[in-house]
């Protein structure tokens, strides 16, 4: 996104109609530039190109493999259309006919979120590839020696869905031609190396999978062009046979994450190939322990000398760009810390080490916390009464329903309401030391003030008080804990535009005062009607945070969920009897291996259940979740024991409510029936069929009614109008459900 976030700036300008296409190609050509100068001068030998995107890189192939859904009524383009690409992306662009985005879903297990292609039987690919082909002429001018990178066949395949119910990998011939195609097209611009993504072979893949990646690599071996087949994000198992032995001259591993393929991958290695491995962790921000590493890969070096190369474990899109410019960061945290850019020069001097054979331990590495001896009393006194709520839900519900009196279809939103520019001019003034806290605090209270009367205006029943006084829903809570620290420009893509700045956990986790109950409490003295507390799940802030790498992630999940619940019981102490605890990454934590499937799902459960297991009866827990594949984590979600849980489901047109069905969820649901990553209002009688196709899923008497998801990215008048619309269409199915009683 560029050091200062400038292609985020560019896109919403453009989309705005702010800035021309020509002014918004431009500024990406400027931020590839400056990207490839940084992997130059840092030594690298290659310089990676062709992975630039400005909105996704699924998206890209999507697009250059004319995979584009007939809704956004495209006749046959030969060249890269950014109107056609933006709609199918988000909706609408600025010219063309607006159509329902494409789906999106989560990245493997990361945070990044990426748009699912559409495919459907004797699915015809026709290559556009002009702009993929300009970025890899842009880089040569700087180098000769650029290495192209698409994601592989199989890997685009798999994260593909057919509409129609058909095999995706039935469409393996037809897309290798579209293959071929760029890699003869690619070995004319005189590029030595292209780089396939086949990340989902860490994966557990089904034979026929297996076999389609031999029948791929054989038709796609000859050229010019040498391929290298690069995998991340896990060990590679039982697949690590295949990989080794398709015919192609390059495998790249991720050694961070895949640890236990560096036993046995050099028995399996062909003589001629050359082995890449990921050494530099490109999904965190801990600087690397070159000592350990060039120990660790001393005998590969021996073994294969010049056929060894040193990388990253994975594309360093997952990491902000650089440390340089954090100012304000503690001398001892920021030595430890490697931003994209510092990685660059750490897999460059890691290869010099090893080449010479000379390397010294790193200094200051160690984190070396004293730890909360109190806390971690309390984690070893934990017990199965601990993770329990006092009844069993059916009582619950009894209970919170004669409490609330809360009509069918009850209506409510996620959370977040508009971040409006006076919302961010108050947070900056603040912050820059220009507003006092009480001046500040008084804005912020005047923003809450109209969320509730624009809630009530609408008609929801139950209310938020909109969160103007937060940031993100993961720094916000952690600016108030111990263990955490902060960045300045520590910016990470999550989607399109959007970014988010993690924050990175340091030491012990401790709440030692109230972190929103104020905020609460003010909001519910402004209405009659039950108004949620909000607060962000111990998964989804481990997930969305830099974790500690000295301890384990199931002890730093225990740590947040026994500072959540202090605040959840005294959320309760003040009147709010209904707490939101969102989980919306419960699914992206999930090992991409089945086998440690359970161990995780245990533990993050049981985290969940830890933060709220103390409460009353009486109080209504919810959770929300958003993005991800829930079929395969459905019990899991049902043993969290949430009185309310909302998903998103607009996007994929009620589909995720199949895996509701099938389990017989017990807990009460609100399917989402609005988009809300699109600027398009969706009418009335859409959000009438979603919740009429819901209702043939769910039992109507578990149904709740709410967006996809929290607000804060969109304006009020689009707002405004889909909440008046999602009220009534809730109206429309009390009123048809009733009529069908009688």
């Amino acid at each position: 996104m560029g050091k200062q976030r400038e292609l985020k700036w560019a896109l919403e300008d453009y989309w705005r109609g702010g800035l021309s296409q020509e002014q918004l190609l431009t500024e990406a050509k400027d931020i590839r530039q400056q990207h490839w100068q940084v992997q130059l001068d840092a030594g690298l030998d290659w310089i990676t190109a062709g992975d630039f995107a400005l909105y996704d890189h699924v998206l890209n192939h999507s697009y250059m493999f004319s995979v584009v859904p007939e809704r956004f009524h495209v006749e046959q383009e030969s060249t890269w259309q950014w109107d056609t690409y933006f709609r199918m992306a988000r909706g609408r662009s600025t010219q063309g006919e607006d159509g329902a985005a494409c789906e999106m879903t989560k990245w493997f297990d990361t945070n990044y979120h990426y748009l699912v292609p559409e495919l459907k039987a004797g699915q015809a690919f026709h290559l556009k590839s002009d702009v993929w082909l300009d970025e890899l002429k842009q880089a040569l001018t700087l180098t000769p020696n650029v290495k192209a990178v698409l994601i592989g066949p199989l890997t685009y395949l798999w994260l593909s869905k057919t509409q129609d119910g058909s095999d995706p990998l039935d469409l393996l011939p037809a897309l290798l031609d579209v293959y071929a195609e760029l890699l003869h097209q690619v070995s004319g611009l005189g590029i030595q190396w292209l780089q396939l993504d086949e990340p989902i072979l860490g994966l557990d893949l089904p034979q026929a999978w297996k076999q389609g990646f031999e029948s791929a690599y054989n038709q796609l071996k000859s050229g010019a062009t040498q391929l290298m087949l690069a995998t991340y994000f896990s060990e590679l198992n039982d697949n690590l046979s295949l990989a080794c032995l398709l015919p192609v001259p390059a495998l790249h591993l991720d050694v961070v994450r895949g640890k236990g393929d560096l036993n046995k991958v050099l028995d399996r290695l062909p003589p001629y190939k050359i082995l890449s491995l990921g050494v530099v962790n490109g999904r965190n921000i801990w600087r690397t322990d070159e000592h350990a590493v060039c120990e660790t890969i001393t005998p590969f070096q021996e073994a294969l000398g010049e056929r060894l190369w040193i990388g990253s474990s994975c594309s360093l899109l997952h990491v902000p760009e650089d440390l340089d410019q954090e100012t304000q960061l503690h001398t001892d945290i920021k030595q430890r810390f490697a931003f994209a850019k510092q990685k660059c020069a750490e897999v460059s001097a890691i290869a010099t080490r090893i080449e010479k054979g000379t390397w010294e331990t790193n200094q200051d590495l160690a984190i070396n916390p004293k730890g909360n001896l109190e806390l971690n009393a309390r984690l070893a006194e934990l017990n199965e009464h601990d993770f329990r709520r006092h009844s069993a839900f059916e009582q619950r519900k009894a209970i919170q329903q004669q409490a609330f009196e809360l009509p069918a279809f009850a209506t409510t939103t996620i959370g977040s309401f508009p971040q409006t520019n006076e919302i961010r001019q108050a947070r900056l003034a603040y912050k820059q030391g220009s507003l006092s806290q009480a001046d500040y605090e008084d804005a912020m209270k005047q923003e809450i003030q109209q969320a509730v009367a624009e809630q009530e205006s609408i008609g929801l029943d139950v209310l938020v008080h909109g969160e103007a006084e937060r940031n993100d829903m993961v720094e916000y809570f952690g600016q108030q804990l111990d263990g955490y620290s902060f960045t300045q420009y520590g910016w990470v893509q999550s989607y399109g535009s959007r970014c988010v700045k993690p924050p990175v956990i340091t030491s012990d986790i401790v709440r030692n005062e109230p972190m929103t109950v104020r905020w609460s409490q003010y909001a519910q003295s402004l209405t009659s009607r039950p108004m949620k507390g909000m607060l962000t799940g111990p998964i989804t802030m481990l997930c969305w945070s830099f974790t500690r790498e000295d301890i384990p992630l199931k002890t730093q999940a225990f740590q947040l969920a026994l500072a959540l619940q202090k605040e959840v019981l005294d959320l309760e102490a003040a009147g709010i009897t209904m707490i939101q605890v969102d989980e919306p990454a419960l699914r992206e934590g999930l090992p991409l291996r089945k086998h440690d499937w359970q161990d995780y799902l245990r533990w993050a459960v049981d985290a969940f259940r830890l933060s709220v297991a103390p409460v009353k009866d009486s109080t209504q827990i919810h959770t929300h979740m958003c993005y991800a594949e829930f079929n395969d984590i459905i019990d899991a979600i049902a043993q969290l024991d949430a009185d309310v849980i909302t998903i998103e489901t607009s996007r994929s047109n009620m589909e995720l409510l199949d895996a509701f069905e099938a389990y017989a969820y017990p807990n009460d649901i609100g399917p989402g029936v609005y988009d809300i990553h699109s600027p398009i209002v969706p009418t009335q009688e859409w959000m009438v069929e979603l919740l009429r196709k819901a209702a043939k899923a769910i039992p109507p008497e578990q149904l709740w009614v709410n967006p996809d998801c929290g607000l804060k990215t969109r304006a009020w008048p689009e707002t405004r109008a889909a909440l008046t619309l999602m009220v009534n269409a809730a109206q429309q199915l009390r009123h048809e459900f009733a009529q069908a009683s009688v």
